[in-house]
């Protein structure tokens, strides 16, 4: 699942860097600050931000981050667990 996940944001990565290739030629930068130049600019960030966000799932950084958040998680209920059977002890010694 993983694979075929990953596979459809190359996919799609693909196509939104294609898109900005057949864009970039036809967008008109040269006529200085105005509505055609904004539009462009803002265009281009946006496709920018699409490519950039697929890119950013591909290599994988979610996922060392949801690694290391789930070793604190994991740390974290040993840590309670602990405090739990000590508590259960000091309960079951006073009785």
């Amino acid at each position: 699942m993983k694979k075929r996940n990953k596979f459809k944001h190359v996919i799609y990565m693909l196509v939104a860097l294609a898109m900005l290739l057949y864009a970039l030629p036809q967008l008109s930068f040269q006529n200085g600050p105005g509505w055609v130049f904004g539009f462009g600019v803002v265009w281009c960030i946006f496709a920018f931000l699409v490519i950039a966000s697929h890119l950013h799932f591909i290599i994988g950084v979610d996922e060392e981050k949801h690694k290391q958040l789930e070793a604190v998680r994991r740390h974290k209920l040993e840590q309670w667990q602990g405090k739990w059977n000590e508590e259960s002890a000091r309960v079951s010694q006073r009785s």
